[in-house]
C-alpha cells in the first residue's frame, strides 16, 4: 500500500492542494459506522482499481478556527491530536484490509460537509456512513450526512442496513426507476452489478394508475401497460453493453416508498436517482423516496445525481 499522508493542518496554516480525480472518497469521524463505511470504500476502490482518499474534516465549529502553533490553546492541541488519531486509526484499518491500495489521508480545516461535497465533485464515488457518534454520519435534517446527500454532484454511497455488516449477500443490485429516463442510475446499477458479479433488478414502483370506475377500461389498460413497460425500457439500452449481467425487470403497484424499502431486503445495494426539489427554503431538498431509503433501507444506498 502506498500511504500518502497529505494532512492539510500545520496548527492553523492551510496548505491548499488540487483534489484527486476519479478516486473513491470516504469521510471518517472515528465512529463504528464510519469504520464500516471505510471498509466498503476500500472494497469499492479495489473493485474500480482507483486510489482511495480518507477525509477527516474540521467538525468542531464551536471552537472556531485554531490559531497558529504559538498561540494554540490546550483545547486546540487536544482536538488536533484527536483528529490525527482518527486518521491514523483509519489508515491502519486500510493497511490491514488492502495492503496494496494507494491511499491518501486528508485532514481539512474546512467544514466537513462542504469539503466532502467539494472533493466529491472529482470523485468516482463518495462514501459515508448512515449514523454514528460523530458529525459525519448522522442523517438527521441539517446534519453533515444529510447535507452531503442533498448537494453531492457525483455518486454517493450511504452505508447502512444488514449489508453494512457484511451479511447476508443476495447477489442482487436493485435500481429504483421513476421513469425510463433514469438512465444514469440504471447504468450505474449495471456497472455496480458487473463489478460485484451480481444481477440487476430494475424496479418501477407506482400507485394504482386509474381508480376503478373513473375511466374507460381500455384507457386504464393502456396506462397500466405503459407503466408496466417502464423498467424494461430503462434497461433495454444497457443489456447489450453488459451482456454478462443478468437482468430482472418488475413493476410493483401500490405505495412507491414502501415497495422500494421492502425490496431492499433482498438486495446487496439499492441505486436511485437523487431527485432534488427547490422550494422557498434555501438549497435543494431531498425527495420523499430518497428520504425514506436513507432512513429505512435494509441495504446500502447509492444516490446518483440527475443530469
Amino acid at each position: 500500500m502506498t500511504y500518502e499522508h497529505k494532512t492539510l493542518w500545520d496548527y492553523g496554516k492551510y496548505a491548499p492542494r488540487t483534489p484527486l480525480s476519479g478516486h473513491v472518497l470516504v469521510g471518517v469521524d472515528g465512529s463504528a459506522e464510519a469504520a464500516r463505511a471505510l471498509d466498503r470504500a476500500v472494497a469499492e476502490a479495489q473493485a474500480r482499481r482507483t486510489p482511495l482518499e480518507v477525509l477527516h474534516g474540521w467538525p468542531w465549529a464551536r471552537h472556531g478556527t485554531p490559531e497558529p502553533a504559538r498561540g494554540a490553546d490546550e483545547t486546540t492541541h487536544s482536538l488536533l491530536d484527536r483528529a490525527h488519531g482518527v486518521l491514523r486509526t483509519a489508515m491502519a484499518q486500510v493497511r490491514e484490509r488492502a495492503p496494496g491500495l494507494r491511499v491518501t489521508a486528508t485532514l481539512s480545516p474546512q467544514p466537513v460537509a462542504a469539503e466532502l461535497v467539494r472533493r466529491g465533485r472529482n470523485a468516482a464515488l463518495t462514501v459515508i456512513g448512515s449514523r454514528g457518534l460523530g458529525e459525519i454520519t448522522g442523517l438527521t435534517a441539517g446534519s453533515v450526512g444529510w447535507r452531503v446527500a442533498a448537494h453531492c454532484a457525483s455518486p454517493l454511497l450511504v452505508v447502512r442496513g444488514e449489508a453494512a455488516y457484511g451479511w447476508p449477500e443476495h447477489g442482487t443490485v436493485l435500481v429504483g426507476v421513476a421513469t425510463d429516463l433514469d438512465t444514469e442510475a440504471t447504468r450505474f446499477a449495471f456497472e455496480q452489478a458487473r463489478l460485484r458479479g451480481a444481477r440487476v433488478r430494475v424496479l418501477h414502483a407506482c400507485a394504482v394508475p386509474v381508480p376503478a370506475g373513473t375511466a374507460p377500461a381500455a384507457d386504464a389498460d393502456a396506462v397500466v401497460r405503459r407503466r408496466a413497460a417502464v423498467p424494461g425500457r430503462a434497461a433495454a439500452a444497457l443489456r447489450g453493453k453488459y451482456p454478462e449481467v443478468e437482468v430482472e425487470t418488475d413493476t410493483v403497484w401500490g405505495g412507491t416508498t414502501q415497495a422500494l424499502v421492502e425490496a431492499t431486503r433482498a438486495a446487496d445495494a439499492v441505486v436511485i436517482t437523487a431527485h432534488r426539489r427547490h422550494g422557498q427554503r434555501p438549497g435543494p431538498r431531498l425527495g420523499p423516496v430518497t428520504h425514506a431509503l436513507l432512513h429505512h433501507a435494509h441495504c446500502p444506498v447509492f444516490l446518483v445525481p440527475a443530469p
